[in-house]
């Protein structure tokens, strides 16, 4: 009789949360006269629907930040393969065309993470931004700053924006002059180290899963690896 009681109450316990996830909150109460349990259904979302609502609101943000994260791991080892193959570092791992062929992915990887990275933007609600403020570099008022009695605005989004810019630029003649400028497109593909400082500022002081923590120590420590090969390059250039 008492494992009867026990698996009776368990049933009503499993059918009461089941009721609170798919058919709206619930309440339950006792009717000391009848021994019954009563279940009386309470007004308003359930479960399901409210983690649906919010899933609604606040996709933009996460996809905002998942981009972001994918642009700058893209921009990290976009830099590291170029400045490798020039010092012939990369073709210690790869084959001389694997290695262009990666190179170029992880390019257009990084220019779909940008494009992910700005459009969604436009759909949040939180931060909201519109278009000329995402294309327009220091026409946004968010989180400006002063430097030395300066102000500079919102520096931090114009960052971001101007190195939208010059990656764009630098995707661009690399489809298209690489083969038949190649002289030109040296000169524009420099724009690559300019864009990087402009990516590590942009997401060290707006970057929400770099503001603090173990990413913000890991992405100051793949800055500094960077600066490394970039001074190791420039090295190579001066003895050349």
């Amino acid at each position: 009789m008492r494992r009867l009681i026990l698996s009776l109450t368990f049933m009503t316990m499993v059918g009461i949360s089941g009721g609170a996830l798919f058919a709206g909150p619930v309440s339950a109460a006792s009717s000391q006269e009848s021994g019954n349990l009563i279940v009386r259904s309470i007004p308003g979302p359930t479960l399901a629907e409210t983690l649906a609502a919010r899933a609604k609101t606040t996709w933009p943000w996460y996809l905002t930040r998942a981009s972001g994260l994918v642009a700058a791991g893209a921009l990290i080892l976009l830099m590291l393969s170029g400045i490798g193959q020039v010092t012939g570092s990369t073709f210690r791992i790869l084959e001389p065309l694997t290695a262009w062929a990666s190179h170029r992915a992880l390019g257009i990887t990084f220019s779909i993470a940008i494009l992910i990275h700005g459009g969604s933007i436009l759909f949040d609600h939180f931060v909201p931004f519109t278009l000329w403020q995402l294309l327009v570099p220091w026409m946004s008022t968010y989180k400006p700053i002063t430097v030395l009695g300066v102000n500079l605005g919102s520096f931090y989004v114009a960052a971001g924006i101007l190195a939208f810019y010059g990656a764009l630029l630098v995707m661009v003649t690399s489809l298209i002059w690489v083969e038949k400028k190649p002289r030109p497109w040296k000169l524009v593909h420099l724009l690559t180290y300019a864009v990087m400082l402009l990516v590590f500022v942009h997401a060290l002081y707006l970057g929400t899963d770099l503001l603090h923590g173990i990413l913000r120590w890991i992405w100051i420590l793949l800055g500094a690896v960077t600066v490394i090969a970039v001074m190791s390059r420039l090295r190579r250039a001066n003895t050349a």
